[in-house]
């Protein structure tokens, strides 16, 4: 069962992350669009810099608006069931997405932007309900797939300008995260 202040808990997380996205883009916006090159840039030094903070950029106002829902319900469905345990699942679609992107992603591009954890939370929240057997987190798993697994189509190549690469990514984390954050262990 997931408690009140658990529901409290990830809301304000993730309130706060969609609120750090959007003064991000607010401030770079304001000031030509600097951010935008801190992006991850595939096997570049520079490039492993987006590593980090890829995930909170955007290339504009349109990019963030679409990623912002996405990010907000399913940021805090993968917290409602334990904020830790959504926290270090996020950090590893994360560094996943992230590295995945910098080792195979085409030269002398730049990716940017939250649908790296979106594609992640996605697998995540429907994996980990399958792993955990858990009711409540079945449910959730449900839901999300019947909500967004259309979106997954994003993980091949087609549409120019879209990082389908950080899809891939992010999701391949969201698979991993789940295992490593299921508790079960096999025999």
């Amino acid at each position: 069962m997931v408690r009140t202040d658990s529901w409290r808990d990830a809301a304000l997380v993730t309130g706060a992350f969609v609120a750090l996205l959007w003064v991000l883009e607010v401030v770079d916006s304001a000031t030509g669009h600097p951010l935008d090159a801190y992006g991850v840039q595939p096997r570049t030094e520079e490039g492993l810099v987006g590593v980090l903070v890829a995930p909170l950029l955007h290339f504009g106002f349109d990019h963030l608006v679409s990623n912002t829902i996405p990010v907000a319900v399913l940021g805090f469905l993968a917290l409602v069931t334990g904020i830790a345990r959504g926290l270090l699942a996020t950090a590893i679609i994360w560094v996943v997405g992230g590295l995945g992107v910098w080792v195979f992603a085409g030269s002398q591009t730049n990716h940017a932007g939250a649908s790296v954890l979106v594609f992640g939370w996605i697998v995540y929240l429907v994996v980990r309900g399958f792993l955990t057997g858990r009711t409540a987190e079945i449910l959730i798993g449900v839901a999300v797939f019947l909500l967004y697994s259309g979106a997954l189509l994003g993980v091949l190549p087609g549409q120019p300008g879209v990082s389908w690469q950080g899809h891939l990514f992010g999701a391949l984390g969201g698979a991993l995260a789940a295992r490593l954050t299921s508790g079960r262990r096999e025999t």
